[in-house]
């Protein structure tokens, strides 16, 4: 009897550490799943924070006042505008219709092309020459 009792009792004891054991984890996972929580709810505040941000910097008027003052950039003038159109027949690219002076445009590209070329060299300057011509120079 006195054996049955003493493996009794070592029975409970072990029982007594496992339970502790089990509470023990429990109680750290417990604290693991809060921390990853709030890190979760801070994370999703900064995402949102984020979003505000982009939204705020994509508006076009933003982008355009950067623009003009921080690359000193601006509009070009219709003047400077030259419509290309390619034929879908034989893929010849051509001046467009809405073009407002066919010519002046043709040359006004040409001229500022080349006047920028002549800063380049020899080759950007053929290049500017053909700028109105289809890419490849050939069909």
């Amino acid at each position: 009897m006195v054996r049955v009792n003493l493996l009794l009792s070592l029975l409970l004891v072990v029982c007594a550490l496992g339970l502790v054991s089990s509470q023990d984890r429990a109680r750290k996972l417990f604290v693991d799943l809060e921390r990853a929580q709030a890190q979760a709810a801070r994370l999703e505040v900064q995402w949102d924070q984020l979003q505000i941000e982009q939204t705020a910097l994509a508006k076009a008027a933003r982008i355009d006042t950067k623009a003009r003052r921080e690359l000193a950039m601006e509009a070009i003038s219709p003047q400077r505008t030259l419509h290309l159109v390619v034929d879908p027949a034989d893929g010849e690219v051509r001046v467009g219709p809405n073009a407002p002076d066919v010519e002046a445009a043709r040359e006004a590209a040409t001229s500022s092309a080349a006047r920028d070329a002549a800063t380049r060299g020899a080759g950007a300057a053929r290049d500017a020459r053909n700028a109105h011509k289809r890419p490849g120079g050939q069909r």
